[in-house]
C-alpha cells in the first residue's frame, strides 16, 4: 500500500481514527508522517502499553455508579465499595441487591450475555441435566409464546410433555 500523501513509499504507519462513530484510516509512509506530527516509535515498553489501555477504561465510578457505592446488601453487609478492592460478592442475595451495577459489569465480561450457555459437566447426574434440558425448553416456549409463534409453541409443549 501506498503512502496517502507522497504517493511514492510504500505506507507503514496505519492510523485509524473513530470519531462520532465515523472511522476514517491513514496509511502513510514514515516520512510523511514525521512532516504531519505524528511520533513513529518502533517500540512501546510494556507499561507504556498497559497505561494507554487503562487510560481508555471507565473508572470504578462510571462503571458501578458513584452513589451506589455505599448501599449495603440487607442479608451480609457488603457494599460496592468492598466489591471494587476484593473482587467478589458477600452472599449469593448480593447479586439481587446490586443487579443494577453488576449487570453492565457482567455483560462486558460475557460479551453482552448475562445467562449461562456453557457446557454442563461430563459428571452431572442424568436428573439434573434432565431438569436443565426441561428448564431451557420451558423458556424457549415461552419466548415463542410471547413472539406468537405457536406453531413452534406447540413442539416444544409436545417435547417438554414427552420428556416431563
Amino acid at each position: 500500500m501506498q503512502c496517502q500523501v507522497c504517493q511514492k513509499k510504500e505506507a507503514t504507519i496505519h492510523l485509524t481514527e473513530i470519531t462520532d462513530g465515523v472511522r476514517s484510516e491513514m496509511h502513510l509512509c514514515e516520512h510523511c508522517a514525521q512532516e504531519e506530527g505524528i511520533a513513529v516509535k518502533s517500540q512501546l515498553s510494556i507499561n507504556e502499553l498497559l497505561s494507554g489501555l487503562l487510560a481508555t477504561q471507565p473508572s470504578d465510578d462510571e462503571m458501578l455508579g458513584g452513589a451506589e457505592q455505599e448501599k449495603a446488601c440487607p442479608n451480609c453487609g457488603f457494599t460496592l465499595a468492598q466489591f471494587t478492592k476484593e473482587a467478589v460478592l458477600g452472599c449469593p442475595n448480593d447479586y439481587e441487591v446490586f443487579e443494577k451495577s453488576l449487570l453492565p459489569l457482567i455483560e462486558k465480561a460475557h460479551d453482552g450475555k448475562t445467562v449461562h450457555r456453557g457446557k454442563v459437566p461430563s459428571k452431572t447426574p442424568k436428573d439434573t441435566k434432565k431438569q436443565m434440558k426441561l428448564a431451557a425448553l420451558r423458556q424457549q416456549l415461552e419466548a415463542a409464546v410471547q413472539s406468537e409463534d405457536y406453531e413452534l409453541a406447540a413442539k416444544l409443549r409436545d417435547e417438554i410433555s414427552q420428556k416431563g
